[in-house]
């Protein structure tokens, strides 16, 4: 290296090298890189740097981030040394570009565009670059754009291209599998590439498309074993050596791809074990790379279909492995020797000294390893000597997940293969003692349920034994200081069911140690409530044995002490104890049976035990019981149940209206009409319906004679009150005052009342009086209810349907008088003023009705007070909501009868006030067409409306 450094590095930066690595502390090194940032900022700013200097600053920035500092600031210019044209300066910003950034960095965006067209650059070097850059920072979202570029470099004429092309398929394919899986194939053709580098790449993503589905490439079975058999036989280039064995690396890769392949398929397999055991015999194990070709041939052996003759193998190469004075080998014998014994268990036999001598290791991981493996072999006849040890090596340890997983294996060792009860028991404490309350709660069930089971033979002697002897050694060990939690709740437990089993220890002597627990550990209330238990299944064995009971103080006081407990679950316990001293021998033996713990518990869901009482009480009068399906008449609590949770899962407000109680006169309206309207946007409300008689006059027409009424079957109601029955008036001043519900002084309040009960009518569907007598008014009808017609139309179909024939002349309505019994004149209709004050019988305008019925801003203003004489109403608003009920069945009929200029007051109706107005009057084309114009906004025929008729009526 001269004075400029070598590798054209300045000495600036060899210094900036030498210095940190001489720093005596970490403090030193960090005001040192603190120092060379500070130069770094000042010096990348500036202009017109030399592209030399400026690969330089980069590379130092590149340093400056790996010692773990921040160089962000320097990011965009490794971005900007990226887009240059020299070769050596591009390809300097790429490797600081992947070195600085991550596939979600912002500056990402910058780069793609650079990729793409270095992908199509002629100087593959160049295209090799824009392949790294590939595989470090394009995403998910940019795979797209640089996709086709990377396919078509399958096809480059250099191998490096290619290879790199590869691999940045494997890459998208780790990132998004669903963005080049109609690609897989391209890896099968890659695996007959002629360069042996290529292929090897295309063994790795070939490896995870197998792991994921292994019989679709069943069928390369064959080319595998023909590439490995190539590859051990040194067919390729001496290039691909390494230690001088031939391309190690494709041999394990080649070897995992097999044992995937074989596992569970004896063809498949039986194709392998020739060329596995030429590399058995021919691989050189006097260096790593050849240790770690043998293992991995372990690795396929212990996964394809067996076969004794590489099996054999196989555990001679891991016996020198366990013999080797490495620790790395002894630890791929004992990994290599775990995966053999699933096949062939005698093989870790013979190695079983030399296993239990890799536990004497220093090396911690070597020793775990080999745990792994003992818990694997062992056997009845060796289950002492590896529970001891590793009971002692947990002991010798602080990781307290391994312990608590050492602490498991021995106790599930120690279930399955014990020797002997007192060993049993012995190792139990051990575990519990030392692994304290690391030990899972899990644990301390399963070896209580062990204890109460016994070893699942028949042999109650045994069991009586096993159980003495943990009786003997709990009561031994409670003398100890401090003991984990979870072995105390072992401890009582134990010592309720079975300490007084055997006769060996009296109830005052097992009491008084409970009592002891539960005093030394009062902080602990699981502890105490296993205490409390234990007492009263020791009192109650003795009860129920019909021996005396003597409860010693220290049980009374903590008896006392536990009935005012702050926990419930202590309380309980207690009261359960209390209760229990007091029954009978009888009682208790039924409520607490001896040895009892194992048995299932029976429960009896009919409640058989109650029916004597049942039935005594049905005796003296008691009503019997009658099941919920069979009860008539009562409600269903089920019902309101299912109710309650219905309107708690519907999320939206419920418009249906309450039901009210139905009149005792039945409507006539068919329920089919009723149900058909488009009008309301809800279910129609239960409202009783009243029945109205009406007769229309006749009208004759033009072209015969015909008969005219208003026919209202099936009509919906939308107008006055649900409850209003018609009565029969005998003036128009009782219709008035039924009609509105109110004393009518005055027009204007006659309109405010009609606007405010309005709004609350709006959603019913009832034809009203008003409207009833407003049709009435308009075709001559009678105020007087009469049987209807059969045959029925709506109102407002005859008042449609009279404008498109004729109109009404002035001449062809008469005034006539009232023949009701009111003995004054009715006052004019149509005359909109104040009435007189001698007037005893108000008649209101029917129009001036209507005024509320048609906007909900008019409704507003009456009530607000406004004058309902400033409203101007709409007519043809009325006629919206009936035009979805009109029907055609006698239109002809009506309008004939409409055509006639003349009307006939038939006796028994209310004469109309006479209209001036000239016959020779026709509609305005010009009106005509605003008025279609605006009922076509409001959704309604024009051709079944004619707001002429209401505009000639009203002068």
């Amino acid at each position: 290296m001269g004075s400029q450094g070598g590798f054209y590095q300045s000495k600036e930066f060899l210094d900036l090298v030498k210095s940190i690595g001489e720093a005596r502390s970490k403090a030193e090194e960090d005001r040192i890189v603190l120092n060379e940032i500070e130069t770094l900022k000042r010096r990348i700013s500036e202009p017109d740097i030399p592209k030399r200097k400026m690969k330089e600053y980069i590379i130092r920035l590149v340093y400056i981030e790996m010692l773990g500092h921040d160089a962000s600031f320097g990011y965009i210019h490794a971005v900007k040394m990226t887009h240059d044209d020299s070769l050596l300066v591009k390809r300097t910003g790429y490797l600081a570009v992947t070195l600085f950034l991550n596939e979600d960095h912002d500056l990402i965006i910058l780069i793609v565009n650079t990729i793409q067209k270095d992908l199509k650059s002629d100087n593959y070097l160049v295209v090799c670059a824009a392949l790294n850059a590939v595989c470090k920072l394009i995403n998910e979202e940019t795979i797209p754009a640089v996709l086709p570029q990377v396919m078509e470099l399958l096809a480059h004429p250099k191998e490096a291209v290619r290879k790199k092309a590869i691999m940045a398929l494997h890459r998208f394919y780790q990132k998004s599998p669903s963005s080049v899986s109609h690609l897989v194939s391209n890896f099968r053709k890659r695996l007959c590439d002629n360069d042996p580098g290529v292929m090897g790449a295309t063994l790795c993503p070939l490896f995870e498309l197998i792991a994921r589905d292994v019989n679709s490439y069943k069928d390369l079975v064959i080319s595998f074993v023909s590439i490995l058999k190539q590859v051990a036989e040194r067919r390729l280039s001496k290039a691909y050596d390494c230690h001088q064995m031939p391309a190690p690396f494709i041999q394990i890769k080649l070897l995992k791809i097999l044992a995937l392949l074989g596992s569970g398929d004896k063809q498949a397999s039986e194709n392998m074990y020739t060329v596995v055991g030429d590399i058995f015999r021919k691989c050189d194990s006097s260096s790593n790379i050849g240790n770690a070709v043998l293992y991995e041939c372990i690795c396929c052996v212990s996964s394809i279909y067996p076969n004794p003759k590489l099996l054999e193998s196989a555990a001679d190469v891991i016996s020198r492995f366990l013999k080797s004075d490495s620790h790395n080998l002894k630890y791929m014998g004992i990994d290599a020797l775990g995966r053999l014994i699933k096949i062939s268990p005698e093989i870790a036999e013979q190695h079983q000294l030399a296993v239990i001598d890799c536990l004497e290791d220093p090396d911690d991981t070597l020793k775990r390893k080999t745990f792994e493996l003992l818990y694997k072999m062992t056997k009845s006849t060796n289950v002492e000597v590896i529970v001891d040890r590793m009971i002692d090596y947990m002991i010798s340890i602080s990781d307290n997940h391994y312990k608590t997983e050492i602490a498991s294996r021995c106790v599930e060792l120690a279930e399955q293969f014990a020797p002997s009860n007192q060993w049993f028991i012995q190792t139990m404490n051990r575990v519990f003692e030392h692994a304290g309350d690391l030990v899972n709660i899990k644990v301390a069930h399963s070896l209580m349920r062990l204890i109460a089971e016994g070893f699942g033979e028949d042999d109650d002697n045994a069991d009586s034994k096993l159980r003495s002897s943990a009786v003997e050694s709990y009561l031994r060990i409670l003398g100890e200081p401090k003991l984990p939690s979870v072995f105390l709740q072992v401890i009582c437990w134990v010592l309720g069911e079975y300490g007084t089993a055997d006769g060996m220890f009296s109830a005052s002597d097992i009491t008084g140690k409970l009592c002891d627990v539960a005093e030394a550990y009062s902080n602990d209330e699981t502890v105490k409530a296993y205490a409390t238990t234990a007492l009263m299944k020791i009192y109650a064995f003795e009860i129920a044995a019909r021996r005396k009971v003597d409860m010693l103080p220290e049980c009374q006081s903590l008896m006392e002490e536990l009935l005012a407990s702050h926990s419930t679950d202590l309380q309980q316990r207690a009261y359960e104890l209390q209760a229990v001293i007091g029954l009978d021998a009888h009682a208790v033996e039924c409520i607490m049976p001896s040895d009892a713990s194992c048995e299932d518990i029976e429960v009896d869901r009919d409640l058989s035990f109650l029916n004597d009482y049942i039935q005594e009480a049905i005796e003296k009068g008691a009503q019997p019981y009658i099941p919920e399906s069979e009860r008539s008449g009562m409600l269903n609590i089920s019902n309101f149940r299912n109710q309650d949770h219905h309107e708690a899962s519907s999320h939206g407000l419920r418009f249906e209206a309450y039901e009210l109680p139905k009149p005792a006169l039945q409507s006539r309206i068919p329920q089919a009409l009723i149900a058909s309207t488009e009008i309301v946007p809800v279910p129609e409300p239960m409202y009783p319906r009243e029945s109205y008689q009406t007769t229309m006059p006749s009208i004759p027409s033009d072209a015969g004679s015909a008969e005219l009424k208003l026919r209202l079957e099936g009509v919906q109601k939308k107008w006055g009150r649900p409850t209003y029955t018609p009565a029969t008036s005998t003036s128009n001043s009782t219709s008035q005052k039924t009609v509105n519900g109110t004393s009518q002084g005055d027009g204007a309040s006659t309109v405010s009342s009609m606007r405010e009960t309005y709004d609350s009518r709006k959603p019913q569907v009832e034809v009203s009086h008003e409207k009833q007598k407003l049709a009435a008014s308009l075709f001559g009808g009678s105020s007087k209810t009469e049987k209807r017609p059969a045959t029925g139309h709506k109102a407002a179909k005859a008042s449609s349907h009279m404008v498109e024939k004729s109109h009404v002349p002035k001449s062809s309505m008469e005034v006539a008088s009232d023949k009701a019994a009111s003995a004054q004149q009715p006052p004019n209709l149509l005359d909109l003023g104040e009435p007189t004050a001698t007037s005893t019988a108000l008649q209101l305008d029917p129009f001036k009705q209507l005024e509320g019925l048609l906007d909900t801003t008019e409704v507003a203003s009456a009530v607000n007070g406004a004058p309902a004489a400033s409203v101007s109403p709409d007519i043809m608003a009325l006629y919206v909501d009936t035009a979805a009920g009109i029907h055609n069945k006698n239109d002809a009929d009506l309008l004939s009868g409409l055509s006639n200029p003349s009307v006939t007051n038939m006796p028994g109706t209310t004469a109309m006030p006479q209209v001036t107005q000239s016959s020779s009057k026709r509609p305005n084309p010009k009106d005509s067409l605003e008025k279609d114009a605006l009922v076509r906004q409001m959704g309604v025929n024009p051709s079944s409306q004619n707001p002429n008729l209401f505009k000639d009526l009203l002068g």
